[in-house]
Formats: C-alpha cells, sequence, structure tokens
C-alpha cells in the first residue's frame, strides 16, 4: 500500500471473480486482503513524498480495512478513492478538511462526517452504510453523489443526518435505499437535488424525509428514475428505451416547510405511504413551478398552507377527495397548467374538499388564477361558486335572498338571467292586461294617454323609467293585485342586479 501510495498507483486486491470480491454480500477475505485502518490515517494525515514525476494518491481496491478510521479534526491532502472495499468498523470523518473523497460500493458500519469540509466532490454511490449516517453542518465544495446508496437507521432512529449541510452544485441521490429518517433541515444546495427512483421509509417515525428549510438554487426532483448506462445521472433526459423505471417511494411523512426552490418542484411518479399522523407538508414552500402529478393521491393529509407558487401543474387523481385530507389556507399560485384534462366542476370540488368550513380566500385565488390565463367564463364560475358556498353558512333570511339573487341573477356572474326574467315577467304582464277591460283613468279630467297593455305592463316593471302608463289607470280587484306584483318584482330584479353590478365592480377594482 505504501509504494502504490508513493507512486499514485491503485492497489488492487481483487480476485476477478464477483462473488468473492462482493464487498457487501460476499464472503469473509483473507488476512492477505487487510489493512490496518491506522496504516490507512498515517498515509492520508502525515503522506511520504511521492516518487519522482509521480502524485501521491491513496487509490485502494477489493480491499479490507481493520480497525475504526480515525480521521477527526485532521487534513487529508492526498486525492483519496476506495472501491469495492470492506470497512469492520464505524468511519469517523469529523470536522476533517480534504480535496475530493470518493468511496464507491464499499461497506462501510457507519459513518459519522460532522462538519467535514471538502472543496471537491463526495461521492458514496453503491455504498452500504447499515449503521447510518451523519453529516450534520458539513461542507462539500462541488458536487455531492449518493446514487444506489443503502442506508439503514441508526439508535435514534435516523439514517442520514445532514442538517445544515451545504453544497455548492448538485447532490444527486437517485435510486437510494433508505430506512428511517433523511434528514437535510436547513440545507443549502446550490444545484439540483435529485431523489428519482429513490426510496426512503420510516413508517413508525414522523418523517421519512424531514427538508424544513431547505434551499435548493434549481430544482427538487422526487419522481421515477432508472439505472442510467455507465453508471452516470439521468439528469434531466428521458429513460433510454427499454430500460426498466423505479418510481419514488416515501413510506412515512414528508416535510419541506419554509424551503425556497429556484427553479421547480417536480413530484411526478411518487408513491406516499403514510401512517395515521404522517403528512405530505409543503407549508410556505417557495418555487416558480409545482409540478404535483404523483399518480396516485397519498394517503394521509396533503398541506400546501401559505405555499406561493408560480406555476401549478397537476391533475385531478393527485390530490386527496375525503374531506380533512387536503388543506389550501393562504396558497398562493399564479397560473395553472393541468397536466391532464382537469374540469371545471372537479376544480372546484377540489377547493372544496381543501376547505371544510367556508373561507373565500382559495375560491378568490383560484379565480384570480383563471383570469390571468384569459378564462374570465371559468373565473365567473369559480367566484360564483363561493358565493353559493357562503350562502350555507347564512341564516334562513340570508339563505332566501341569497337564492333569489341565485336564481336570478346568478350573484351578478349571469346578468342575462335578469333581462331573461324581466321579458318572462313584462310577457306575461302583457297578455294578462290585453286580456282584461280596460281599466277606468285615474284622472278622468286630465290627460288620459292611449291604453296600451305592453307598455302598462313594461311601466309597472322599470322602477324609475317612467312611460306614462303606470299613474294614468285605476286597477281595482285581482288587477290591481297583479299590478303591484309586477312592481314588486321589477324592483327585486333591479335590486338584485345593482348588488351583483356592485360586486364584479368591487373585483374589479
Amino acid at each position: 500500500m505504501w509504494r502504490s501510495f508513493v507512486a499514485g498507483r491503485t492497489l488492487d486486491l481483487r480476485t476477478g471473480r464477483a462473488e468473492e470480491d462482493d464487498p457487501l454480500a460476499g464472503p469473509e477475505w483473507p488476512e492477505e486482503r487487510t489493512v490496518r485502518a491506522r496504516a490507512v490515517a498515517e498515509l492520508l494525515l502525515n503522506p511520504p513524498a511521492p516518487a519522482p514525476g509521480r502524485v501521491g494518491a491513496l487509490k485502494l481496491a477489493g480491499v479490507r480495512i481493520s480497525g475504526r478510521l480515525m480521521l477527526s479534526g485532521g487534513t487529508i491532502a492526498p486525492y483519496f478513492q476506495l472501491d469495492d472495499c470492506r470497512f469492520d468498523e464505524p468511519v469517523m470523518l469529523q470536522e476533517v478538511r480534504a480535496g475530493s473523497m470518493r468511496l464507491v460500493r464499499c461497506l462501510i458500519p457507519r459513518l459519522d462526517a460532522a462538519r467535514l469540509q471538502v472543496t471537491g466532490d463526495l461521492h458514496l454511490p453503491q455504498c452500504l452504510v447499515p449503521g447510518g449516517i451523519r453529516m450534520s453542518d458539513a461542507q462539500i465544495g462541488t458536487d455531492l453523489l449518493l446514487n444506489q446508496l443503502v442506508v439503514r437507521r441508526d439508535r435514534a432512529s435516523r439514517a442520514i443526518g445532514a442538517d445544515g449541510l451545504v453544497v455548492g452544485q448538485d447532490v444527486d441521490a437517485e435510486l437510494m435505499d433508505v430506512t428511517g429518517e433523511f434528514s437535510l433541515r436547513s440545507a443549502r444546495i446550490g444545484g439540483r437535488l435529485s431523489l428519482r427512483g429513490s426510496s426512503v421509509r420510516n413508517p413508525t417515525g414522523r418523517y421519512a424525509l424531514n427538508a424544513a428549510r431547505v434551499t435548493v438554487e434549481h430544482t427538487l426532483y422526487l419522481s421515477a428514475g432508472w439505472d442510467a448506462f455507465g453508471g452516470s445521472t439521468p439528469g434531466d433526459t428521458s429513460p433510454p428505451p427499454g430500460v426498466e423505471t423505479k418510481d419514488f417511494v416515501c413510506e412515512g411523512g414528508l416535510r419541506l416547510d419554509d424551503g425556497r426552490f429556484g427553479n421547480a418542484v417536480v413530484v411526478t411518479r411518487a408513491r406516499f405511504r403514510l401512517g395515521e399522523e404522517q403528512q405530505v407538508s409543503l407549508r410556505r414552500i417557495q418555487t416558480p413551478e409545482l409540478r404535483w402529478t404523483p399518480g396516485r393521491a397519498p394517503t394521509g393529509l396533503v398541506s400546501l398552507s401559505g405555499a406561493r407558487v408560480g406555476k401549478l401543474v397537476d391533475a385531478p387523481a393527485s390530490w386527496p377527495t375525503a374531506p380533512g385530507r387536503l388543506s389550501l389556507r393562504g396558497f398562493v399560485y399564479d397560473g395553472l397548467a393541468p397536466a391532464v384534462d382537469f374540469p371545471l366542476r372537479t376544480r372546484i370540488a377540489w377547493l372544496r374538499s381543501a376547505t371544510p368550513e367556508y373561507t373565500s380566500e382559495p375560491y378568490e385565488r383560484l379565480a384570480a388564477a383563471l383570469r390571468a390565463s384569459g378564462d374570465d367564463t371559468e373565473a365567473r364560475e369559480v367566484l360564483l361558486a363561493k358565493q353559493r358556498r357562503r350562502r350555507e353558512t347564512l341564516s334562513g333570511a340570508g339563505r332566501v335572498w341569497g337564492w333569489i339573487q341565485d336564481v336570478t341573477v346568478g350573484y351578478g356572474y349571469r346578468p342575462g338571467r335578469a333581462a331573461v326574467w324581466m321579458g318572462v315577467l313584462w310577457a306575461i304582464g302583457a297578455v294578462y292586461f290585453a286580456l282584461h277591460r280596460t281599466p277606468p283613468p285615474a284622472d278622468s279630467n286630465g290627460y288620459q294617454p292611449h291604453w296600451s297593455p305592453a307598455l302598462y305592463a313594461l311601466d309597472l316593471l322599470l322602477p324609475v323609467i317612467d312611460l306614462g302608463q303606470d299613474n294614468a289607470w285605476r286597477e281595482t280587484g285581482v288587477a290591481q293585485w297583479v299590478a303591484s306584483a309586477l312592481t314588486l318584482l321589477g324592483w327585486m330584479l333591479a335590486t338584485t342586479a345593482a348588488a351583483g353590478a356592485t360586486r364584479l365592480l368591487r373585483r374589479g377594482t
């Protein structure tokens, strides 16, 4: 190992037989494939001078490392890469400073790397860590690669503790298998955070993925993934033909409260299995785009309370429909772009399921988003649904008055109804008065206009305009009651139309 280090070569102790070289599930390795952890630490912390024309580097493959690797507080200057290696005891990297570190397909009982500082990359793909990973307040200069990592929980039921993690560029954590809580609270990521195809399970705890207050400068992916050729990450490309994909699975709560995402949050082909007190919490997140198309609605509560989204991309089957399973209080979105057909009737039902107790704000927000996209007709339908929902909360008299406004002018959002009702009443009145005798004049010695049943009925209906017929004739008996009814109905139509117009003007201002 010492000679390989000074020469910058890889010490490869693999036999070439896959079943014997497998560090994760293979048999015990003999002593001739074993190096002491203390010798590895000596090379990394106090490296010898490299051979002339060479760059010293510790590169091991198929090596068993016995003892506990203690590097805490040290500075690692040489390049460090381990492939298909096996550690007997936990690896201690607290407060270590290093350039780049690559551990590929290694068995690591536990990795403790709190406050680790790496100026380059940190790679842990395909590793098995049965005792959990601690990376609290670690700083990674460029990329953090965790693809196909398998991690199990520690004694505190936490699999990956990376609160306060800072990564300069991307975090690729695709096709992972995590049992226990994956905590990224207050983490800051300069590029994307991709968990495509990963499975995060913590059914007995509160959260499987706890990323409250996380900041992602580009995109968060909670979607399907696949094993790309050559071990590369899929990125934003589509899977090649014939390649099997794997859905993102979250068995336990998801928490992104107060998260900030510079480009988008993509939740596509994701399965959420929630316990009785677990939930998908996106409270107060901010992102230009939320793509919420998991394919199947989560089994528990989904909360977007206080979230601010530029564009909402969703589908009817993506949302819970049971009462109390969806919270949209204070949810602000500027536009809608449904991934599939989302009928307005279903969209209004979506609002109703999110508001067991009536509140006007979700309806007004939906109407504003529809108006912004040019759908004024649908926006009026949403506001009409709001008034009908509000009517359910009123007293008896309020419900009657609201019903009259709904039937006559649709709360002002269907003003054509007033003209229709006016025409119907006018026709009924004109026919009635035409079939009866001419009434006596109100003033036999004064001016008497020509009797016109149509003008007389219209004058009774119009509450302000005087056509000279209403006050010129004196009705008696049943005709007097008919005239009074037409006058009353005319005033009611005018009042409801004025109330609707006032509501429209108030909305416009």
